[in-house]
């Protein structure tokens, strides 16, 4: 879904960012979407934790299981898509891409 450019906006799929590999990243809305799969049970405080230190660069990261992408993909799609209504879109001023090796001195 989040994939070939369908929502108007290019996002990689994982992708550094700091410290972390990130499941898909749009540089262009500061959107990371992570995808949990059953192991991510177990891992509550950490997932917790990434999030909070990927917030604090200033990113929106929403979190969806595995189960919701399957179940209901046009949910997850309304989602991802009031996310990226509330972010600057192409054409708006462009924010460094880490991938690029832009922003280093701040580097997410």
């Amino acid at each position: 879904m989040v994939r070939g450019g369908k929502l108007g906006v290019r996002f990689r799929r994982q992708q550094p960012v700091g410290p972390f590999i990130v499941d898909f990243y749009c540089a262009e809305a500061r959107l990371v979407v992570e995808l949990d799969g059953a192991g991510h049970a177990d891992r509550a405080g950490y997932d917790e934790r990434r999030t909070q230190w990927l917030q604090s660069k200033g990113l929106t990261v929403l979190r969806f299981r595995n189960e919701e992408v399957l179940d209901r993909p046009h949910d997850v799609y309304l989602a991802v898509m009031a996310a990226l209504q509330t972010h600057p879109h192409p054409g708006a001023s462009r924010h460094p891409s880490p991938s690029r090796g832009e922003g280093k001195k701040d580097r997410i």
